[in-house]
């Protein structure tokens, strides 16, 4: 399934991306893949990875694969998993032990990639980064919903685009039609 191999292909590439695993923990990685996928939605009108919804867990939203991805590319010697202990609680690090096969991917979307995994890596910690996903789309869901990729764009700071209006002119254009002739 082409979709699948995206998606570890994405994973994977977070990983070596970060480069330092003290990092990127587990919060910040499901971070990494929501924002990453999320701005791509917003631009191109799909997702990265090919995911098309995450699901909400406590710190944020989390891909549906994710354990069993992360199982794979260890099992297939890409990666391996460390458990570590940070300020008292448990804490996943991933250290890439190959690089990364981009592709899969075109070159906006490793721009994409590349900033989103710099920002959070760099700049966040995972408590900052988990606060931030939990916007208006996370609340609306309960724990263990399904969070459609499409959501986003109802989010503030979605602004619309030309072709957004265009589409909204149109569509309004059309049902005065419908209902004028009616």
């Amino acid at each position: 399934m082409a979709s699948r191999k995206r998606f570890k292909q994405m994973v994977h590439y977070v990983c070596d991306r970060c480069g330092d695993p003290t990092k990127l923990g587990a919060t910040k990685l499901n971070k990494a893949l929501w924002y990453a996928d999320t701005f791509a939605y917003r631009i191109t009108g799909r997702s990265i990875s090919g995911e098309t919804a995450y699901t909400k867990r406590q710190f944020g939203p989390v891909p549906k694969k994710i354990l069993e991805t992360l199982r794979q590319l260890e099992k297939e010697g890409a990666l391996r998993i460390r458990e570590t202990e940070y300020f008292g609680k448990p804490k996943r690090e991933f250290i890439s032990l190959r690089d990364a096969d981009l592709s899969a991917f075109e070159e906006a979307e490793r721009e994409i990639m590349d900033q989103v995994v710099d920002v959070i890596c760099n700049d966040h910690t995972a408590s900052s980064i988990s606060d931030l996903s939990h916007d208006i789309i996370w609340e609306a869901a309960e724990l263990g919903e399904d969070i459609p990729i499409f959501a986003v764009l109802a989010a503030k700071g979605a602004p619309a685009t030309k072709a957004d209006m265009a589409w909204a002119d149109d569509l309004i254009k059309r049902r005065r039609q419908e209902t004028a002739a009616a």
